[in-house]
C-alpha cells in the first residue's frame, strides 16, 4: 500500500487529532489536577508532589526508550499505542482510588504514609504506560507516516495539540471537579475517553508501508546505544539548545505544579473557577503563535526565544508581587493581577516552546532522529523533573506552614514561590548566550561555504 495513500484521509487525520487531544488531556491531569488531588485528599505537603514529580519523570524517561526501542526492533507501532493507552487510562481511574485509603478515617502517620506511598507509585505507572502509548507509539506512529505533502500539517498538530489540551483539561476539569471536589468523576471520564481511544486504536491504526524491524545486535547494545554522549557533544548548539531547555524547565516546574494548590489553598478559588482563569488566559496566551512564527520564518529564533523568555519573568513576577490573598477576590474569576500574569506568563510558555522544538528539530541529524528525541526526554523532562521539586519543597515548606482545620500541620504554596522562581527564569539567559554563538558562528561558516 502506498505511504502516501495511507497518510492522508478522514481516518489518518482522525486518529492524529482524537490519540494526540486525548493523550494531551491526560498529561494534563497529572501535570494540572493530580497535584491539586494530593492536597484535597491526602494531606497538605509539598513532599509528596516532589516524589510523584521525581519518579514519574525516571519512569517516564525508561519507557521513552525501553518502548522506543521494542518497537523499533519489532518494526510495530499499533500494539504499543494501543495498549499503552489502555493500561494508561486504568492507572488514570486507579490513582483516583487512593482517596478512599484515608476516607473517613483519622489521619494517622501510617496512613498517610500508606497513602502517599500509594499515590506515588499509581502516578509512576501511569507516567510509564503513557509514555509507552504516547511517546514511544504514537510519536513514533507520527514520525513513520510523515511525509512531503502532510509534514506541515503534522508539525502544526503537534504544535497546538499540547495548547488545546491544556486549555480543556484546564477548564472542563475544574468543571468536572467543581464545588465539591469530586475528583473521582474527573479520573473516571478522561481515563475512560483515553480507554476508548486505545481499544479503536487496534482497529484503525494502520502501519507505515515503509517500516521495517530494525535490529542492531541484542536489544540491551541496541538500548544502551540510545546514550551516545560524544555524539550530542559533537554538536555544540544543539547541546546549549538542550540546556536552554533544561534551565527554563527547571524553573518553570519550580512553580508550574503548584499553581493550582496556590489558587485553592492560598488564594480561595475553588477548582472550576481556577480552570476558568487559567484556561481564559491561556486562551488569548495562544496568540502568541502569530508573531512567533513570523519570527521564525524570518529565522529570527535567538531574538524570539529572548522574548519568551522575558514574557514568563513579567508574567511569573505578577504572580509573585500581586497575586496575594489581600490583592484578589476569589468569589470572581475577574482578578486582573492574576489573569494579566498568567496570561503573559501563557504567552511566553507557548512562544518558548513553539521557538525551542523547531530550533531542536532543525539540528536533529537525519540519521539519528529517534536517538535525539531521547536525548530531548533526559534534558525536557528527565533533569528538570528530578531537579526542581526539591527547590520548591524547603521553599514551599519555609513560606507556607499552617496549621489546618484537624490541626494537623499543612504547608501551601504562597507568593514567595513565583518570586523566586523569577530569579531561576533569568537564568535561562545563560545558556541563551551560549546557544546564539554557536548558531551565529555555524551561519557565518554556513555563508562562507
Amino acid at each position: 500500500m502506498n505511504k502516501e495513500k495511507t497518510s492522508s484521509g478522514l481516518r489518518f487525520w482522525g486518529l492524529v487529532w482524537g490519540l494526540g487531544i486525548a493523550g494531551q488531556l491526560c498529561w494534563n491531569i497529572e501535570n494540572q489536577w493530580f497535584n491539586t488531588f494530593v492536597y484535597a485528599k491526602i494531606a497538605k505537603d509539598p513532599t509528596i508532589i516532589s516524589w510523584m514529580v521525581a519518579i514519574s519523570s525516571i519512569a517516564t524517561t525508561i519507557s521513552t526508550f525501553l518502548f522506543g526501542t521494542l518497537s523499533d526492533r519489532k518494526g510495530k507501532r499499533r500494539p504499543f499505542i494501543a495498549f499503552g493507552y489502555i493500561i494508561w487510562g486504568v492507572f488514570t481511574i486507579l490513582f483516583g482510588t487512593t482517596e478512599f485509603i484515608t476516607a473517613g478515617k483519622s489521619s494517622t502517620a501510617g496512613l498517610l504514609l500508606l497513602a502517599a506511598t500509594a499515590v506515588v507509585l499509581a502516578d509512576a505507572f501511569m507516567s510509564f504506560f503513557g509514555s509507552m502509548g504516547n511517546d514511544a507509539g504514537f510519536n513514533a506512529w507520527l514520525s513513520d507516516k510523515m511525509n512531503d505533502s502532510n509534514r506541515s500539517h503534522i508539525g502544526a498538530a503537534l504544535a497546538t495539540q499540547p495548547i488545546i489540551g491544556t486549555i480543556i483539561g484546564t477548564v472542563v476539569g475544574g468543571m468536572l471537579i467543581g464545588k465539591e471536589d469530586n475528583y473521582m468523576r474527573l479520573f473516571l471520564v478522561m481515563g475512560g475517553l483515553v480507554i476508548v481511544c486505545g481499544v479503536l486504536s487496534l482497529f484503525l491504526v494502520d502501519e507505515s508501508p515503509d517500516l521495517r524491524p530494525n535490529r542492531q545486535g541484542g536489544f540491551w547494545k541496541q538500548l544502551g546505544g540510545a546514550f551516545n554522549f560524544k555524539e550530542l557533544a559533537k554538536r555544540k548548539e544543539l547541546l546549549w539548545v538542550f540546556l536552554v531547555l533544561t534551565v527554563y524547565f527547571v524553573s518553570f516546574n519550580v512553580y508550574y505544579p503548584h499553581v493550582g494548590n496556590y489558587m485553592i489553598y492560598y488564594l480561595g478559588f475553588s477548582a472550576d473557577s481556577i480552570g476558568l482563569i487559567q484556561g481564559l488566559a491561556l486562551i488569548f496566551g495562544m496568540l502568541a503563535v502569530i508573531p512567533a512564527s513570523k519570527m521564525l520564518n524570518k529565522n529570527k529564533f535567538v531574538p524570539a526565544a529572548v522574548i519568551a523568555v522575558i514574557l514568563s519573568i513579567i508574567g511569573v513576577g505578577i504572580l509573585g508581587l500581586f497575586g496575594r490573598p489581600e490583592n484578589v477576590d476569589p468569589a470572581t474569576i475577574l482578578n486582573w493581577n492574576l489573569l494579566i500574569g498568567l496570561f503573559l506568563f501563557g504567552c511566553g510558555y507557548i512562544m518558548f516552546m513553539q521557538v525551542l522544538s523547531v530550533w531542536m528539530k532543525q539540528l536533529f541529524p537525519e540519521e539519528a532522529k529517534g536517538q535525539f528525541e531521547g536525548f530531548r526526554i533526559i534534558f525536557y523532562v528527565l533533569i528538570p523533573w528530578v531537579v526542581s521539586p526539591f527547590i520548591a519543597n524547603p521553599i514551599i515548606k519555609n513560606n507556607g506552614k499552617i496549621v489546618d482545620s484537624d490541626g494537623m500541620e499543612a504547608f501551601l504554596p504562597t507568593h514567595v514561590l513565583f518570586l523566586i522562581s523569577v530569579l531561576l527564569i533569568v537564568l535561562t539567559f545563560i545558556p541563551l548566550f551560549f546557544a546564539a554563538r554557536q548558531r551565529r558562528l555555524r551561519e557565518e561558516a554556513e555563508r562562507a561555504e
